[in-house]
C-alpha cells in the first residue's frame, strides 16, 4: 500500500472529484492544495478526440505563454561557425555543432530546446533516436529549424512552448508555477488551449476537447469543465 502524506490529504480534500471547474476556479485552487515545498510546477493535460496514428491528427504546435512557465529554459543551437556569435548573443546556453553531437550520441542530454540551422539537419538526423523519444528534436514545425538562431532563442527564452499529442490523445505542459498569480495560470493556460483549439484538424470527428485537467507537482488533478471552451 502506497504511504499518502498528510498533506496530500488535506489537498485530496479540497478537491471534488465529481465537479468540473471553471479555469479560474481551478487556476486559484490549484495554488491552495500545492503540498511542495518549491515552487512546483502547474501542468495542464488536455484529452482530445483524436487518433494519433493518423498523421494529419498527430497534433503539435508551439504557443509563447503570455507570462511564460517560470523556468528558464536551457537551450542549445547546433549551427556553423558563422552563426554562432549570433547564438550566443542571444543567450543560447550552449553552441556549436561536431562536439555536441558525438555528446548527444554518448547520452548527453541536459537541455529543455535544441535548435538548428537547416544546413546542420543532416548531421542531427541520426541522434533521432536519441532525441525523439524526449521530443527534443529539432523540427520546422516547431520554429526549432531556422537560420534565425537569434529569433528562435528568444523566443524560447520568452516563454514560447511546443506542444504535443501522445499516443494515448493526450497533450501535457507546464504552463506556469504555483508561485504565479491565479490570474496568471488562467492566462497561461487559455493561450494554450486556444493554440489547441485552433490546432483542430478539420478530419477529428466528434468531440474534440474531451477533458482537461490541471495539476502541479505531487498535487491531486483538478477537472476543467470543457464544455466552456467553443471548439
Amino acid at each position: 500500500m502506497s504511504f499518502i502524506s498528510k498533506k496530500r490529504k488535506v489537498a485530496e480534500t479540497k478537491v471534488d472529484g465529481n465537479k468540473s471547474y471553471s479555469l479560474k476556479e481551478a487556476s486559484s485552487l490549484v495554488k491552495q492544495i500545492n503540498t511542495c515545498k518549491f515552487d512546483a510546477s502547474v501542468d495542464l493535460h488536455v484529452r482530445l478526440g483524436v487518433d494519433p496514428k493518423k498523421a494529419d491528427q498527430a497534433i503539435r504546435g508551439t504557443v509563447t505563454l503570455p507570462h511564460g512557465t517560470g523556468k528558464t529554459k536551457k537551450v542549445l543551437v547546433l549551427c556553423t561557425p558563422d552563426k554562432e556569435a549570433e547564438a550566443k548573443a542571444a543567450g543560447a546556453d550552449f553552441v556549436g555543432l561536431d562536439e555536441y553531437v558525438t555528446k548527444i550520441e554518448g547520452g548527453w542530454v541536459d537541455v529543455d530546446v535544441i535548435i538548428a540551422t537547416p544546413s546542420v539537419m543532416p548531421k542531427i538526423g541520426k541522434l533521432g533516436k536519441v532525441l525523439g523519444p524526449r521530443n527534443l528534436m529539432p523540427n520546422p514545425k516547431t520554429g526549432t529549424v531556422s537560420n534565425d538562431v537569434a529569433g528562435a532563442v528568444n523566443e524560447v527564452k520568452g516563454g514560447k512552448i511546443a506542444f504535443k499529442v501522445d499516443k494515448a490523445g493526450i497533450i501535457h505542459a507546464s504552463i506556469g508555477r504555483v508561485s504565479f498569480t491565479p490570474e496568471k495560470i488562467a492566462e497561461n493556460s487559455q493561450e494554450l488551449l486556444n493554440a489547441i483549439i485552433k490546432a483542430k484538424p478539420s478530419s477529428a470527428k466528434g468531440i474534440y476537447l474531451k477533458g482537461i485537467s490541471m495539476a502541479s507537482t505531487m498535487s491531486p488533478g483538478i477537472i476543467i469543465d470543457s464544455k466552456a471552451f467553443v471548439h
